[in-house]
């Protein structure tokens, strides 16, 4: 079905090429991988499976998810641990049983319905994000009083006295970070207004926007604002602008995260970074010690951040890294810089200092050497290797500011270090600092065309998966052939055998790219252990990719769980990621499916009701038109089925030789078998009342609805009444019957 195997180094669609940061990680994997975690492998179940942590998360990409998941999966490959990824909240993906007998410990991020669950199972488990109501355990979340505080305290020292709050207060994270807006202000001495605060709908750029009429009415009082999240500042500002607000001379504001779009807003948006791939590892490493039985903080591990200086706040100058005087020895001189400039392109994560620098940035010391030949005039800086370096820098960060930094750093060595240029020597060292910063714009520009072409190449991807899974067979959606066009290199769909019960699954259909084996169509599985671990492909198993389980769902049914093995697509659009969606479209060919199976069933069932009434028609018609004497002088022509103008005409006919034979005075054509009088079956029993009454008798119609009578109006029907049922016309008609044979 796939290629052959490969060992863990399968190859991607030609479409895709190498990931961006795809060596990068390879190396740095290479460099940090010893084994699995020894803490790990005292645990029961390390002699038959790898070391498994498992990760619950509502979504699966974006500016926060994507980093989260990706620290937590290159911490867990440093250990030889494998992660396993269920997307939605424990109630919904059935945590703790679902993969129960595969997973150590679980990790679960930001929403928690269901949690006291995985807390009754006695499983060792963590949150990320966020603290839960009502449920005791570690967390990892950031320092967000420690980075409001510097916020804060910033813009009071640009001189802004009325600042405001602006956030989604119904986030765990944005609370803290209100309360430290708060504690901030007494501990300056400045007193706390509650119209100041300002609450946004929620954490997005739309939630920015709709909080902007509320604040535009503090101005011109309010002078300046912090955010709860970066998203809801940009939001804001663009609306403040189109009022006419001129950011900063007008209004001053700080957002909160650092996320891309912070670095190319205009003005750009001076934010508290944090690192969420940071936070991501930290979560590993708790869980892992928790998992081992080490000691662990009981309240769990806040995360750093760092005050990220830009235009948006009033500074008009890239933030240094250091503003104090480099007392470095001569001698050290080149190693310092090299470690500085590795902090900065790491910042607020720091450089242990027993970590070297090129470990991190491996191109750096050259980098510095090249600096330092310029700086002399020994060598020219050969332009091509400085390009080289940089694209490495932007593996490490895409913060042009901080690329741009690390030249600024070699630019005021000179001046910190108080050495005394000639002016060839400053003229060389411009010209080098120019080029490191040319390099690192080149560097990031590359980045950016890359991105750009992989989200192309996505676009196309997405479209023939939502070809194949809408357009397809059903043999072809199942069968996963699709993924064949996507980065995954195994699959495996199953649905639940019971969806009420969920508690066992069959597999429906089953892919492998690297020739892995995959489990039989049809073969069953308990929710606790699937997926099945021996049939994992050797890159998951190592702990190479990431296990993600995917609830397949539709508006009518919860259908199974789709398993993807395969590398982490780094480029998305939005907040939700490119696998989501295909399990949206999966679930919604499995609708469908299902539907046109229903749709085809009563179909057959129609089809099997109009011959039994075709046959029914046919028996009345052969019955004809039956004429009952039922009293003297009264008939009782019951009608069943369909009247065309064939059997009108023949009620006609029949009741006319009736009256006659029978020398009749009424007539009750009962017409509660009937479904439907159309016109011209009105009219034919207009003619048949007239007929009638042209022989001496009258014709009542008994038993019409209101549907049938509707169809009646505006016809001429001569003498004909009606009767509600055939009880009410024989109540009223047998003594005038009675009466009138008499008199006959």
């Amino acid at each position: 079905m796939g290629q052959r195997r490969q060992g863990s180094a399968v190859p991607l669609p030609e479409q895709w090429g190498e990931l961006p940061g795809a060596a990068e990680r390879k190396a740095r994997g290479k460099a940090g991988v010893s084994g699995a975690d020894p803490r790990l492998s005292e645990g029961a179940h390390a002699a038959v499976r790898p070391p498994t942590l498992g990760v619950v998360a509502p979504f699966l990409s974006g500016a926060f998810w994507g980093p989260v998941l990706l620290g937590i999966h290159e911490s867990a490959q440093r250990r030889g641990i494998r992660t396993l990824v269920l997307r939605g909240t424990p109630s919904e993906v059935l945590v703790p049983s679902l993969a129960r007998e595969q997973v150590d410990g679980w990790l679960v991020i930001i929403e928690f319905g269901g949690l006291e669950a995985l807390a009754d199972a006695g499983v060792p488990f963590i949150t990320l994000g966020a603290r839960p109501a009502g449920v005791r355990c570690p967390a990892v979340v950031p320092d967000n009083h420690g980075g409001i505080r510097n916020a804060v305290l910033h813009l009071i020292e640009h001189g802004h006295r009325r600042i405001a709050f602006v956030g989604n207060f119904a986030a765990y994270d944005v609370r803290e970070r209100r309360d430290a807006y708060v504690s901030t202000l007494a501990e300056a001495g400045i007193p706390f207004d509650p119209d100041l605060v300002i609450p946004c709908d929620n954490n997005m750029y739309s939630g920015g926007r709709a909080a902007a009429p509320a604040l535009l009415a503090q101005l011109p009082a309010c002078t300046a604002a912090v955010f709860g999240t970066d998203k809801n500042a940009l939001g804001t500002m663009s609306e403040l602008k189109a009022a006419g607000v001129r950011i900063p001379e007008d209004f001053a504001i700080i957002g909160f995260d650092d996320v891309v779009e912070a670095q190319s807003a205009d003005p750009p948006l001076t934010t508290v970074r944090q690192r969420f791939e940071m936070m991501g590892s930290a979560a590993c490493e708790l869980l892992a010690s928790m998992v081992a039985g080490e000691p662990f903080p009981p309240e769990g591990v806040r995360t750093a951040n760092a005050l990220v200086l830009r235009s948006s706040c009033g500074c008009n100058v890239v933030q240094n890294f250091l503003d104090t005087e480099d007392m470095a020895s001569e001698e050290d001189a080149g190693d310092t810089l090299a470690r500085q400039m590795v902090e900065q392109l790491l910042l607020p994560r720091p450089l242990p200092p027993d970590t070297p620098p090129d470990a991190v940035w491996p191109a750096v010391t050259r980098v510095v050497d090249m600096y330092f030949a310029a700086l002399r005039g020994t060598a020219p800086a050969p332009a091509a290797e400085l390009e080289r370096a940089y694209r490495q820098a932007v593996a490490i960060t895409p913060d042009l500011g901080a690329l741009l930094s690390t030249a600024r750093l070699m630019d005021q060595l000179p001046e910190r270090r108080r050495m005394s240029l000639d002016a060839a020597a400053r003229r060389r060292v411009q010209d080098f600092v120019e080029l490191a910063r040319l390099a690192s714009a080149r560097a990031r520009l590359d980045a950016e065309t890359r991105s750009v072409h992989q989200l192309g190449v996505l676009a196309r991807t997405n479209y023939d998966v939502s070809f194949a899974l809408l357009g397809g067979t059903q043999q072809e959606y199942r069968s996963l052939s699709w993924l064949e066009t996507t980065t995954m290199v195994w699959g495996c769909l199953a649905l639940w055998d019971d969806p009420a019960e969920r508690a066992g699954l069959v597999v429906a259909g089953a892919y492998s790219r690297d020739g892995s084996p995959v489990p039989p169509n049809g073969s069953r599985h308990r929710r606790e252990a699937f997926p099945p671990a021996e049939m994992l492909p050797p890159s998951a198993a190592d702990g190479t990719y990431m296990v993600l389980l995917l609830p397949i769902r539709s508006v009518e049914r919860d259908w199974g769980i789709l398993v993807l093995i395969g590398p982490a697509v780094v480029a998305m659009t939005g907040d939700e990621g490119t696998v989501a969606i295909w399990g949206t479209l999966l679930g919604a060919a499995l609708e469908r499916d299902a539907l046109l199976a229903s749709l085809s069933a009563r179909h057959a069932d129609l089809q099997q009701a109009f011959a039994s009434e075709r046959a029914l028609s046919q028996t009345v018609r052969e019955l004809g038109c039956p004429i009952i004497p039922l009293l003297s002088g009264v008939l009782l022509v019951p009608l069943i089925g369909v009247l065309d103008g064939g059997r009108a005409q023949q009620v006609l006919e029949k009741v006319a030789e009736g009256v006659s034979r029978h020398e009749a005075l009424s007539v009750l054509l009962d017409l509660t078998g009937v479904p439907f009088v159309d016109l011209q079956v009105a009219h034919f029993l207009g003619m048949t009342s007239r007929a009638a009454a042209l022989l001496g008798a009258r014709v009542y119609l008994v038993g019409v609805r209101p549907e049938i009578a509707e169809s009646l109006v505006d016809v001429d029907l001569g003498e004909l009444a009606t009767f509600s049922s055939l009880a009410m016309a024989l109540l009223e008609l047998a003594p005038a019957a009675g009466g009138a044979h008499k008199a006959r």
